[in-house]
């Protein structure tokens, strides 16, 4: 299971960038029209949606009950599926299975597992097409975090895995998959409002301040949004340090 638990109402309202950045994501798809498509970790199906109005056969896929009435509820003619990326199974395999923001969730520990599985999915010659948190994402928070933990005599629990291309690319190769496509670039990500830190902090990074009492949290995120103001504050808008791997890889034939 992913580490997070999602808030789906805050989700729509503040976090929509989630899937409308992973638009430009779907023109790395060579599979040609009718193509079986599954979305793993769709969310509230906007890709999803997306992917079938390019002329795909598509199945979404989420490991979350609310996330998946959400979708359900907002495209009722696509199907949408309870599962997770690690231990999924399709009773067709697909062409392309495609992923936004999802992967590093996962634990460091079940990633090559998850390439396996990911692999066994796909007919010969499919194709994984994935974007997700590459090294150095949101780097600026989560150290000024962890200083901040560290000064009250805690530890900042880094749960996200942000890889390198040269750590990944390995372990794609490793589950058998030809990789053709790996990128790595900046992406600083506005957020809504004068307070888009903490609402980010507070509704992405909720795992580490699990057994905190409320009024140390506060605390220690008061004190990052002040430290991190000059850095990640400008033109009235908070802008997160994303960073993002890019991949396309396939199975052979």
């Amino acid at each position: 299971m992913p580490n997070i638990i999602w808030d789906v109402t805050r989700y729509e309202n503040k976090f929509s960038f989630v899937p409308r950045y992973g638009e430009a994501l779907l023109d790395l798809i060579t599979g040609g029209n009718g193509s079986f498509v599954v979305d793993i970790g769709c969310g509230d199906g906007m890709l999803t949606q997306q992917i079938s109005d390019r002329g795909y056969r598509v199945l979404g896929i989420d490991d979350s009950d609310a996330m998946l009435k959400m979708a359900v509820k907002k495209h009722p003619d696509i199907a949408f599926h309870r599962g997770n990326a690690v231990d999924f199974h399709l009773r067709e395999k697909a062409d392309v299975l495609f992923s936004n923001a999802v992967f590093h969730w996962i634990d460091r520990s079940r990633q090559q597992t998850m390439l396996a599985n990911l692999f066994s999915n796909l007919k010969p010659g499919g194709e994984l097409v994935c974007e997700f948190g590459g090294y150095g994402c949101a780097e600026n928070i989560h150290g000024q975090l962890e200083k901040a933990f560290l000064k009250r005599g805690l530890t900042y629990d880094r749960v996200f895995y942000f890889p390198t291309i040269g750590e990944y690319a390995p372990m794609l190769e490793k589950a058998g998959f030809k990789v053709e496509v790996a990128l790595l670039f900046d992406r600083p990500t506005p957020q809504k409002g004068e307070h888009g830190l903490v609402d980010w902090i507070r509704m992405f990074d909720k795992k580490p301040f699990e057994g905190i009492n409320e009024k140390t949290e506060a605390s220690i995120i008061q004190e990052a949004e002040r430290s991190l103001q000059a850095k990640l504050f400008r033109d009235g808008n908070w802008f997160v340090d994303y960073v993002r791997i890019r991949i396309r890889a396939r199975k052979p034939l």
